[in-house]
């Protein structure tokens, strides 16, 4: 079909507005499921400590009729303690900019510093839910508080070479091999063991479907929409109790770990603050800090399936 002559079009005019949406879309992962899970506490200094103890070992001996009491030994409680790490993100905007009306955003340097907040947080849940170690740092090293892996020691099933002292030293990573259900069940009888009660499951993207596939699920019954495939668990019924599971960006595609959200605390030094930087030109920085640990109040409360594989 020809074109109507002369008609003035699009691709001739110079002055048509242009059309910008006033949405910003962003779906960077921006989940945080382990820091949000556990609770907070406020500490006073960058190291900082916490007490475990356990019980005496169980006897179902009886005793003599009349017998004499031999005094038992008192147990000491075990001091254990983390550092607290500084994390931080920044945003710069010039005055120019910020004068300027961006759509989608009253306030230029607003926007960048919630973003850098949102940046901010997955830093955190990268330190707290990993293997990084426990380092106390000096005037050239910073300090590293040590995160979730570096603790878990009772309840753990390793691959080939894999091991870990626990006490915030990071662990060595062992043979990967495939997530399956004996190896969680292997992991949670332990636990149930240790007295722990775990109810929250962090697994990578890829070993969130291999548990979705787990054979007890071809025998499960529900009730589902005919026009939708269920082919996932979100939770997992134990012979010791149910588990949420729950995926996660930011913790290790090959660890699965098992938390009791009860016996793990952010610890911060200092919370969330928006610092002002000093202006050497037409510029305007501001800066967001926060300093904090992780306390693993008792680590035998929680466990952890290493060395999986992760494709």
């Amino acid at each position: 079909m020809a074109k109507v002559t002369n008609a003035f079009d699009t691709y001739t005019a110079t002055a048509d507005r242009e059309d910008l949406s006033n949405i910003i879309y962003n779906i960077s992962p921006m989940q945080t499921p382990f820091m949000s899970s556990i609770g907070t506490r406020n500490v006073k200094n960058v190291v900082f400590d916490w007490q475990t103890e356990s019980l005496p070992t169980p006897s179902g001996t009886g005793q003599l009729e009349g017998f004499e009491l031999s005094r038992a030994a008192s147990t000491a409680t075990a001091r254990v303690s983390n550092v607290c790490q500084i994390s931080y993100r920044d945003a710069t905007v010039t005055g120019s900019q910020d004068a300027s009306d961006a759509a989608g955003k009253r306030s230029e340097m607003a926007h960048q510093l919630a973003i850098m907040a949102k940046a901010l947080k997955r830093d955190m849940e990268e330190a707290l839910c990993q293997k990084g170690a426990k380092t106390t740092g000096d005037a050239t090293t910073g300090r590293q508080t040590g995160g979730f892996e570096s603790w878990i020691t009772t309840n753990d099933s390793r691959g080939t070479s894999g091991a870990s002292t626990g006490g915030g030293a990071a662990p060595t990573d062992g043979t990967q091999r495939a997530l399956t259900e004996t190896l969680l069940k292997d992991v949670l009888e332990l636990m149930f063991a240790s007295g722990a009660e775990p109810n929250l499951a962090i697994c990578g993207p890829h070993n969130k479907q291999v548990i979705s596939g787990f054979t007890g699920r071809s025998q499960a019954r529900q009730m589902v929409d005919a026009n939708t495939v269920e082919a996932s668990v979100s939770i997992y019924s134990s012979d010791f109790g149910e588990l949420k599971i729950v995926p996660s960006n930011r913790s290790r595609e090959r660890s699965l770990l098992l938390v009791d959200p009860e016996f793990a605390k952010v610890s911060y030094l200092r919370s969330f603050d928006t610092i002002d930087i000093a202006t050497i030109g037409d510029a305007e920085t501001k800066m967001i800090v926060v300093e904090y640990g992780l306390e693993v109040s008792n680590e035998a409360a929680h466990g952890v399936v290493a060395d999986l594989s992760v494709s």
